[in-house]
């Protein structure tokens, strides 16, 4: 009896001596994974708030010449990004409402009818669509909306390359969310002679609301530091439009300008941290919102 007592002893001691190494491995690999990540953040934060001011959100970007003779002198880089700025909130915007209302409707047309031969073949053109690279999809806004229907570059091409961005994440979101819904809720919405319709809108959407909005949210984020379409597509503009047959520039445009001028190098950290801070605030707003309205 005591023989086994002193293995069950050494064997718990042994057990309990491999958790705290395992622990310390793991705490020492985020460590490891977080550190660079602070580092990026310091960057950024560092080398791009000298530019940041008011002038930076309301003047579009400078030229090669002014920025030539703020850097000879050591001032700040005259303009800002008023011009990507602008650009960037109006595609989002008309993305937006290209991609949403026909996302969130066929998510749920999805959902309503998973078990059918053309909703489970939706899913996997959502699925493929998904992880298309954003050039190819530049180069599908290009031929056609730019070639075809503008005869140009413009904002409304560059939208509609972010909307089909959007569309596949929209709808796997949807589907998820619903699918998290308790069949109970539909059973008592019919059980007390609801149509179907107003079951969908007046029941199941408000009841997942947290999960679509986030759905939406994450797919904003997503599309606000895309660069390769927009290149195809919207091309950039130096001046602020809000002509959607017109080119207009974005953020990640103008990032991309800058850097390609060894004179706006430090626009080009000012844009870079305006970026990330912009879109992880969309990700804390997501989170947010999943938290204070979550009914699922």
């Amino acid at each position: 009896m005591t023989e086994i007592n002193t293995a069950l002893t050494d064997n718990i001691g042994r057990r309990n001596r491999t958790n705290v190494r395992f622990r310390y491995l793991v705490i020492a690999g985020a460590v490891i994974t977080v550190i660079p990540i602070f580092l990026i953040v310091g960057s950024l934060a560092i080398k791009g708030f000298r530019q940041i001011n008011l002038a930076f959100f309301t003047q579009p970007a400078p030229d090669t010449f002014q920025a030539m003779m703020a850097a000879s002198t050591g001032d700040i880089i005259p303009g800002g990004i008023a011009n990507g700025l602008t650009g960037s909130l109006l595609m989002v915007f008309l993305a937006s409402l290209f991609a949403i209302p026909p996302g969130l409707m066929t998510g749920i047309y999805i959902y309503e009818n998973s078990s059918q031969k053309y909703a489970r073949f939706i899913r996997s053109l959502a699925e493929i669509l998904q992880g298309v690279p954003s050039i190819i999809l530049g180069i599908i806004a290009y031929i056609w909306i730019v070639k075809n229907i503008t005869k140009g570059y413009s904002a409304l091409a560059g939208s509609v390359s972010l909307a089909i961005m959007m569309l596949p994440l929209i709808i796997r979101s949807t589907e998820e969310t619903m699918r998290m819904i308790p069949v109970s809720i539909r059973e008592a919405a019919f059980a007390l002679g609801t149509p179907y319709y107003k079951m969908i809108y007046k029941i199941l959407i408000p009841v997942s609301f947290s999960g679509l909005a986030t759905g939406v949210l994450l797919a904003l984020s997503r599309i606000l530091g895309e660069t390769a379409p927009l290149m195809l597509t919207a091309l950039g503009s130096p001046a602020i439009s809000f002509d959607i047959t017109k080119p207009v520039s974005a953020v990640p445009l103008l990032i991309w300008d800058f850097y390609n001028d060894p004179n706006m190098v430090s626009l080009v950290w000012s844009a870079s941290l305006f970026l990330m801070v912009f879109v992880l605030s969309m990700n804390l707003l997501a989170r947010s919102v999943a938290s204070k309205h979550k009914y699922i």
